[in-house]
């Protein structure tokens, strides 16, 4: 499982990078209309766009109940488990294991790409792991002792930026839809709409990421 290290100067620099190979222009009408379908897999697997997503459901018995990464993928619960996992051993030690940082890395690389695919940035269909693809995300594994205490309130830290991809999540959404109907009858996405796609894709893995203990950089309120 390969990481991608870049370099740290810049005030800009963040060390979760994504990056999606421009497509506007002679998009596959056919994949398009059936993109949902033809992305099942991947979708059960780690989950499609803004699976940081908060959902709310209402019960009449049980009152209002509130699901975290309801749409993550099997191996989104698995990276789930081993962030709780990484959560202790920082507390404890000051360091996660190569191994859980390397497992969650993993499934945010190939949601990124299932991500891709759904948000229709891309018509390639992604590979079933790791594999080249024209949608990547650029990961730098923390260096030296973590920050303890951000580990330790991380949910908390975490709750204004995800209320924020939360709001950008819906309204991505609606771009998608619109994009959708684009590309059926121009075979174009409009370049506008691909631009707030591609920023709406950053934003949310940098969350992810942050929340899932990939790093200790709080994510910038950015679609850049």
């Amino acid at each position: 499982m390969s990481t991608t290290a870049f370099p740290t100067s810049g005030a800009t620099f963040h060390p979760v990078q994504v990056h999606v190979e421009p497509a506007l222009v002679g998009r596959n009408r056919l994949t398009t209309f059936f993109r949902i379908l033809l992305a099942l897999p991947h979708l059960i697997l780690v989950g499609g766009p803004m699976a940081l997503v908060a959902t709310s459901t209402s019960s009449s018995a049980n009152g209002s109940r509130y699901d975290w990464g309801a749409n993550s993928g099997v191996l989104g619960v698995v990276a789930g488990v081993v962030a709780v996992i990484s959560w202790f051993a920082i507390i404890f030690t000051g360091t996660q294991p190569q191994g859980l940082w390397s497992l969650a890395a993993f499934y945010l690389r190939w949601r990124v790409r299932a991500s891709a695919y759904v948000a229709l940035l891309r018509d390639e269909y992604p590979p079933f792991g790791d594999g080249p693809y024209p949608a990547s995300v650029g990961l730098a594994p923390p260096l030296g002792t973590r920050n303890r205490l951000t580990v330790a309130f991380r949910i908390i830290l975490a709750i204004p930026q995800i209320i924020a991809v939360w709001a950008l999540g819906i309204a991505w959404g609606i771009t998608t839809i619109i994009a959708w109907f684009a590309i059926l009858f121009t075979g174009e996405y409009p370049a506008g709409l691909y631009r707030f796609g591609v920023g709406a894709l950053r934003w949310t893995t940098r969350v992810e990421a942050y929340v899932l203990l990939l790093t200790d950089d709080f994510p910038p309120f950015s679609l850049e």
